[in-house]
């Protein structure tokens, strides 16, 4: 599933990053085996606000399309 379908209060695994924004994507900190969470939406769903490697991160709705993710 991609991270753009993920829902709130759950956590998942990071599986694989496609797409243009494969660079600035990893240089966030969102690895292939890295484990994220969902933390809230924005009103109208983005942007997403996630917890990875201790930190929070917002991200585009272009940035979560191109990451796919597996629950946990």
């Amino acid at each position: 599933m991609l991270l753009s379908d993920a829902r709130v209060q759950q956590k998942y695994e990071v599986k694989q990053i496609q797409g243009d924004e494969l660079v600035r994507i990893m240089e966030m900190g969102l690895t292939p085996g890295s484990i994220c969470e969902v933390i809230r939406r924005a009103p109208m769903g983005y942007p997403m606000e996630i917890k990875i490697r201790g930190y929070l991160l917002s991200l585009r709705k272009k940035e979560t399309d191109a990451v796919e993710v597996s629950p946990i």
